[in-house]
């Protein structure tokens, strides 16, 4: 079927389109940290429409004229409107952060909210919420209620301590717990400080509640502690052992990633060539997954300390078209092989991938993910774009899915230090990129390493590629 118009101009039509859409849409009371990015039900209608009639342009890139995103203000301002969801990005920075990457002091929100005040005190003016997941640095304990924290913006607040968790490993838990050994709290109202270490003794002072003290020495009973300048006893019975709650979190994984590349005219080869890989990875005592799966661990890890085993490997489907979404779905249900499918979504239209295409392999169990908009290598554009990219790809998957759209497949397994900033900016948790590795650390989840198989590999080959 031949295009009315030139494939040129079909391109810029798209792009320009989505450039209006994403970035002409934001109205001046579009605040609250840029946590929402709003367009219009009808504006979103209109680029599915259009891209239905683009198809896929070929090309890297280089060529297709990319428009810059309109000044703030100029949206609409009616009343339906779709909104980009951009509350979870502080929670995935959180997941990201490995234990001490970020500093020594890195804490987590480990309650629904916590309210940061201006003051040590539930009286005092709010400064703002922290939700469940986010990071924060603690700056010191104020005392054994509450701790001074630093914003991310580097303004100073206090917040409830035990609504915060350290974040740590296990190789690092007992040396956490050295920094705190030897430091109590005073948990009553308060406690008299005597001069002697009996009941009877002059009383010096009182110590008010929650004071952190770290005895001189211990006996009988009494802790001999220094206290506004002065030296006197307290009965250790008015006295707990001080140290935040830690939450123990796993920074290390072994979780290869295959990436089965759908060649237009090798569906065939290829996908017989993941029958029998997996095939034998299952022999060798491997457990196939999706990316699904490895995301709901790491929610979990954010409440408990619970462990990914080193025997999963994803499966992950990339060059996923219209022509070929039925044959893959049917290969991989018919040999229960659970896969994560990174689809670009300009192959997502009326003539494309459906709605109904869609939804069908989310049904069968497949995981959906992104791999861009237009499969444009991402190092090659500007940050406008590349966020234009980002986000319209998981907005689209997202609209149609219901369903949080969390990965990115880099095109051409390509990203840099950049690219994955924004990624993270866009909502991302996870990332596929190049590497030849089978293990990676928490703070590399934007760029996780995965294998290019080809369906010449022997299935011996592919087993020793994923076994470290």
């Amino acid at each position: 079927m031949k295009h009315l118009f030139p494939p040129s101009l079909v391109a810029f039509l798209l792009v320009a389109s989505f450039g209006i859409l994403f970035a002409g849409c934001n109205g001046p009371e579009d605040t609250a940290g840029n946590q929402d990015f709003v367009f219009t039900q009808e504006s979103l209608d209109a680029a599915h429409q259009l891209t239905s009639e683009a198809e896929r342009v070929a090309g890297s890139g280089s060529q297709k004229p990319y428009l810059e995103p309109l000044a703030t203000g100029s949206g609409s301002k009616e009343s339906t409107t779709v909104v980009l969801d951009l509350s979870n990005v502080s929670a995935y920075k959180s997941i990201r952060t490995a234990q001490g990457s970020a500093g020594s002091n890195v804490y987590q929100v480990n309650n629904e909210f916590v309210n940061v005040r201006a003051k040590p005190s539930i009286k005092a003016a709010f400064v703002t919420r922290l939700n469940f997941g986010e990071a924060v640095q603690v700056v010191e304990f104020t005392n054994g209620q509450w701790a001074k924290v630093k914003l991310a913006n580097g303004q100073d607040g206090y917040a409830v301590l035990q609504y915060l968790a350290r974040l740590t490993s296990d190789e690092k838990m007992a040396g956490e717990l050295r920094a705190f050994e030897g430091q109590y709290f005073v948990h009553y109202g308060f406690v008299n400080m005597r001069k002697e270490a009996n009941q009877k003794s002059e009383k010096l002072t009182e110590i008010p509640g929650n004071t952190i003290l770290k005895p001189l020495t211990i006996k009988d009973g009494w802790a001999k502690v220094s206290f506004n300048g002065k030296e006197g006893y307290v009965a250790t019975g008015y006295l707990s052992p001080f140290h935040p709650t830690f939450l123990v979190r796993q920074d290390q994984f072994t979780l290869p990633v295959l990436d089965y590349h759908m060649v237009k005219g090798q569906e065939k080869e290829i996908l017989q060539g993941l029958v029998t890989h997996t095939d034998r990875l299952r022999q060798g005592g491997k457990s196939l997954m999706n990316l699904r799966q490895f995301y709901d661990v790491l929610l979990s890890q954010q409440r408990h300390d619970t462990r990914l085993e080193k025997k999963g490997v994803v499966v992950a489907i990339t060059g996923v078209t219209a022509e070929n979404a039925k044959t893959i779905s049917d290969v991989l249900s018919q040999n229960r092989i659970p896969a994560t499918l990174f689809v670009e979504t300009n192959q997502v239209s009326l003539r494309g991938i459906t709605e109904k295409m869609l939804l069908t392999l989310q049904a069968n169990g497949f995981d959906i993910e992104s791999a861009g908009h237009t499969g444009d290598d991402l190092r090659g554009l500007t940050d406008s774009q590349v966020t234009l990219e980002l986000e319209q790809s998981r907005k689209i998957l997202e609209d149609y899915l219901k369903k949080p759209v969390f990965a990115i497949s880099y095109p051409v397994r390509g990203t840099n230090d950049r690219v994955m900033a924004l990624a993270a900016e866009a909502g991302y948790l996870l990332g596929i990129g190049g590497g030849t590795d089978t293990t990676f650390s928490r703070d590399q989840l934007l760029n996780m390493p995965s294998f290019a198989v080809f369906p010449s590999m022997s299935s011996d080959e592919v087993l020793k590629l994923v076994s470290p």
